[in-house]
């Protein structure tokens, strides 16, 4: 059976035992999706393989109590916390998109000071091989592709070479009003870049389930829309859905894949390709390495894991409902950079999708539903970011089962607490009396990188400053895996950015 023959559904229904191919990419969120979109007018015989199905548009998906009390969508296996061998439900999301189906679609450059390696308050970061002045074109490109709304006025914001592909997205009334607010305490309130079709004629109808939910309307930007599916429409790329990759087979040389084995149902497929990309999450992607025995030279596959210091803060005034639908649409960098009173960077604030009571339930589990509701009623919700640091303690592993194993331990957390005091000083002065904060955990990795990062020598790192794994000729990875450090804002506009350069500099 030829998959690629004339005629040929896009979504694979009746895979044969064997597919060749000349390019598989495993997973199919930010990275996987952006490779294929890359690829959609080559001649190459492209295969995308997911281990999710499609996510199904529907009711459920506006439920704040489907979403996040009855995690209607949280597919993910659970996994273990090296320290204590506790299992964990992850915040990874296995569908066609990935976890970009219920991301934020906060879409931020990182900073050219990201890239060069500076000092945190416990210790230095490690600087990338590539800078920003390099991805600086491919940021631009993946922010027209992914229908980025956004404006200057960020302090700290990069050079440019093009405007924002959209015009920022308004701020409601309450949000405007804590901006003024906060620009009444002398900092500087931004428009937060975001990804949803809020263009003429757009989908988007700027509702309050979309910072983690799936979109039931399509106008979030996320892989599958506006990177896998018109991929899919265009030349010979083709979506294998419900296969899981179990490993990768090297030729007996160990210089290059030759295949790799995927469980469907009871069934394993095998799969030749010229070139493999692997873009299943950092944490998934160290693990599918580890279980194919990759080479590893440096001894760096599988650490460095980082996924930052994060904080939900709540700013309640019993005084006053907030009425907001669209609240993700503020950002502050004031304490993004050391300066001033500062010896060390501190972080990012920005808004959170407007809260629920569903929403937090978890988060509070000794309060009534009905009280929360009316708290969540009259916050204002933002999230708190600080970069951690790469360190090899921190890292992936497997247990004898094959079962993935987390080990981390936060690091910079003076940092973070200090972003969380100047936060909670700025929301009591915006307004808001009673301020709640909740730090998160192990299971909150929806910014997960650097498991297999990024370096000139392969004495130093897993793959080249092209994505390239050091160790074989064929195999490329296009996730956060390959960053060398994790900065303090959303890193998918990055993974994004990646792979589109990895595309044109791997010039299959």
């Amino acid at each position: 059976m030829d998959v690629f023959g004339t005629g040929t559904p896009s979504v694979i229904r009746e895979p044969p035992e064997t597919i060749d191919c000349d390019i598989v990419i495993v997973g199919s969120g930010m990275g996987g999706s952006t490779v294929a979109w890359a690829l959609r007018d080559t001649d190459a015989r492209v295969l995308v393989v997911e281990r999710g199905g499609f996510l199904p548009r529907e009711p459920a998906n506006a439920s704040p109590r489907a979403v996040f009390r009855e995690k209607r969508y949280a597919n993910a296996e659970p996994w273990l916390a090296g320290d204590t061998g506790r299992r964990f439900h992850p915040g990874v999301h296995y569908w066609v998109g990935g976890c970009t189906k219920v991301y934020g679609a906060c879409l931020p450059r990182f900073r050219p000071e990201d890239f060069t390696g500076r000092h945190l308050a416990d210790g230095p970061t490690r600087a990338w091989p590539v800078g920003y002045d390099e991805l600086e074109p491919y940021y631009a490109r993946i922010e027209t592709l992914f229908n980025v709304h956004g404006a200057a006025g960020d302090p700290t914001e990069p050079p440019r070479s093009t405007g924002y592909p959209f015009p920022a997205l308004p701020h409601e009334p309450e949000v405007q009003r804590f901006a003024d607010a906060l620009s009444r305490q002398g900092l500087h309130p931004f428009a937060m870049p975001q990804g949803v079709d809020l263009r003429d004629g757009g989908s988007c109808v700027r509702c309050r389930t979309c910072d983690g939910f799936p979109c039931p309307y399509g106008a979030k930007a996320d892989g599958e829309t506006v990177g896998l599916r018109p991929a899919l429409r265009r030349g010979r790329i083709r979506l294998l859905t419900g296969a899981r990759v179990e490993r990768l087979q090297t030729d007996p040389g160990r210089s290059a894949v030759r295949e790799l084995v995927a469980v469907r149902g009871d069934r394993r497929i095998a799969v030749r390709a010229a070139n493999v990309v692997v873009a299943a999450g950092a944490v998934n992607t160290a693990a599918l390495l580890l279980r194919s025995a990759v080479p590893d030279v440096s001894g760096q596959l599988g650490r460095n894991y980082m996924v930052h210091n994060s904080t939900f803060m709540i700013g309640i005034d019993p005084r006053r409902v907030n009425g907001t639908s669209f609240q993700k649409t503020l950002g502050i960098n004031d304490w993004y950079h050391a300066g001033g009173d500062r010896a060390y960077p501190l972080g990012n604030l920005q808004m959170l999708g407007k809260l629920q009571g569903s929403m937090v339930k978890g988060l509070y589990p000794y309060l009534p539903e009905p009280l929360l509701a009316a708290a969540m009623r009259r916050s204002i919700d933002v999230y708190l970011t600080t970069e951690d640091l790469p360190l090899a303690r921190n890292r992936i592993d497997l247990t004898p089962s094959g079962q993935i194993r987390v080990h981390w331990r936060t690091t910079n957390m003076s940092a973070h607490r200090a972003l969380v005091s100047r936060a909670r000083k700025a929301l009591r002065g915006a307004g808001y009396p009673l301020v709640l904060t909740r730090r998160m955990g192990i299971e909150t990795n929806s910014h997960q990188c650097g498991t297999a990062r990024m370096s000139d020598s392969p004495a130093d790192g897993v793959v080249n400053r092209d994505g390239r794994v050091h160790a074989l000729d064929n195999l490329w990875i296009a996730d956060s895996s390959v960053f060398c450090s994790s900065a303090a804002v959303n890193p998918a506009l990055t993974i994004g950015a990646l792979a589109l350069r990895l595309v044109d500099r791997a010039a299959w």
